[in-house]
C-alpha cells in the first residue's frame, strides 16, 4: 500500500477465457480510484484470441509481456512469464496481485508474486477434477495455485468446499459466483450496438427452420482417437433434416485434421474458423444444443437456457452435472449420439434440462469479489 493508503493492484491474465472473466472485474475495481490504483498487466499467452476481447470491451493494458512464440511448450512459456513479471513488479510494485482461472498465466504469476512477496487473490477458486491429467495442465495448475493464494474467490460452495478439504483456512475462502456470468451478460449488452461483419455471415448461414447444435473442441486429453469419434458422432448427428451444426474448428493440427477429414463434406455441417468473443456469444444464444469441451461454456449456457453437452470423462464444474444443466458424455460415439438425439426427439426433456437456474451465478461475482477485498 503507498503512503497514501490506496491499494496498488495488478491484475494479471494471458487468454481470452481469463480475460472475459477478469473483465468485469477490472470494471468493479474501477469503481473506486480513490481507494485502488488499478494497473493491468497481459502476458499474450493467447495473442489475437487475447486482443479481440481487449477490443471488444475497450480494455486497454499497462503492461504486455507479449510471451507467445512458435513452437513454444509449457516450460519455455513459464520461463518467459516468471522472467517476465520481474520487471512489471519492479516497476509498479503492486500490494496485490489477482490472477484467474487455471492457465499457466495465472499459475506462474502466482509463483512470480509469492517470491516477490505480493498478496494473491485467486478469482474462480477450488474447481477440481483430482485427476492431474483430466484436464491437462489445468487441474494441477489450480491446485500449484491454491497453495500460494492468499485469498481465495470460490464460485460455488461445492469449490469451497474441495479448498477446506485441502487445508485452506476458512477465512481466506469466499464464495461469490463465477465473473463468467457477469462478463456473458455485459457482453450480451454490448451486442446491441456492435457491428460484425461474421455475425452477418452467421446470419447467412443460419437456417431457421433447423435447430442449431453449436460445437466446441480443443482439450489435449481428447486428441487422437477421441477427435475421431466426436467427429464420427457429429458425421452421424448431421444426417437428421432437422438439424445444422455449427463448429467453429480450433486452430491446432491435432484438431483440425481429424475434424475436416471426417466432416469436411458433410452435410448440415458447418466448419468455421474460431470466432471472436463477442460472435461466440451471439451463436451461443442463438444455438438450440452445445456439445463442448470448454469449461467457461458449461458456465455461460445455463444462463442462456441451452443443454451443454460435456465431450470429457471428467469435469470440474461439477455443479452443472449436477444441477441438471450439463450431461457428460466423453468422447464415446454412441453416447454423444444418444443423449443429443434425445434432446433433440423429446421437447420435455430439453424444457427440464433447459429451465434449470444457473448454478454459477447471476451477475453479481465481482461485486462481492471487489467489497470483500476493500472491506474484509
Amino acid at each position: 500500500m503507498n503512503k497514501k493508503g490506496v491499494k496498488k493492484v495488478l491484475l494479471i491474465f494471458g487468454t481470452r477465457p481469463e480475460a472475459v472473466k477478469m473483465v468485469p472485474v477490472i470494471e468493479e475495481l474501477k469503481k473506486y480510484p480513490q481507494e485502488i490504483d488499478l494497473k493491468i498487466c497481459v502476458t499474450g499467452q493467447h495473442r489475437e484470441m487475447l486482443d479481440q476481447v481487449l477490443s471488444f470491451f475497450e480494455v486497454k493494458p499497462d503492461y504486455d509481456l507479449n510471451v507467445m512464440k512458435k513452437g513454444q511448450n509449457l516450460i519455455s512459456l513459464s520461463s518467459a512469464i516468471l522472467d517476465g513479471l520481474r520487471d512489471v513488479f519492479f516497476d509498479y510494485k503492486p500490494d496485490s496481485i489477482f490472477v484467474q482461472g487455471d492457465t499457466t498465466t495465472s499459475t506462474i504469476a502466482a509463483l512470480a508474486a509469492y517470491y516477490s512477496g505480493i498478496k494473491v487473490h485467486h478469482v474462480e477458486a477450488g474447481l477440481r477434477t483430482l485427476n492431474k491429467f483430466s484436464p491437462y495442465p489445468e487441474e494441477v495448475n489450480r491446485q500449484i495455485t491454491a497453495r500460494i493464494a492468499d485469498v481465495h474467490y470460490a464460485p460455488t460452495m461445492s469449490a469451497k468446499n474441495n479448498l477446506l478439504e485441502e487445508g485452506i483456512p476458512p477465512s481466506d475462502i469466499w464464495v461469490t459466483g463465477n465473473t463468467v456470468i457477469d462478463a456473458l451478460l455485459l457482453g450480451l449488452k454490448k451486442l446491441n450496438t456492435y457491428q460484425s461483419e461474421i455475425i452477418t455471415e452467421l446470419k447467412s448461414i443460419i437456417k431457421p427452420d433447423k435447430k442449431i447444435i453449436l460445437v466446441t473442441g480443443h482439450r489435449r486429453e481428447s486428441f487422437g482417437l477421441g477427435f475421431q469419434q466426436i467427429c464420427k458422432a457429429l458425421k452421424e448427428i448431421a444426417n437428421r433434416s432437422d438439424v445444422q451444426i455449427i463448429y467453429p474448428v480450433h486452430l491446432n493440427p491435432n484438431v483440425r485434421e481429424p475434424v475436416h477429414e471426417i466432416l469436411g463434406e458433410v452435410k448440415n455441417v458447418h466448419l468455421i474458423n474460431p470466432l471472436g468473443y463477442p460472435e461466440f456469444i451471439w451463436l451461443m444464444e442463438k444455438s438450440y444444443i452445445i456439445l463442448t469441451d470448454s469449461g467457461g461454456i458449461q458456465e455461460e449456457a445455463p444462463s442462456l437456457n441451452k443443454p451443454v453437452l460435456v465431450m470429457r470423462d471428467t469435469t470440474e464444474r461439477q455443479e452443472a452435472v449436477d444441477s441438471g444443466t450439463a450431461i457428460l458424455v466423453g468422447t464415446d460415439l454412441s453416447t454423444i449420439v444418444k443423449e443429443t438425439a434425445r434432446l433433440l426427439n423429446s421437447s420435455q426433456d430439453y424444457l427440464a434440462m433447459s429451465g434449470i437456474e444457473n448454478p454459477f451465478g447471476t451477475g453479481n461475482a465481482s461485486i462481492k469479489i471487489v467489497e470483500q477485498f476493500l472491506y474484509n
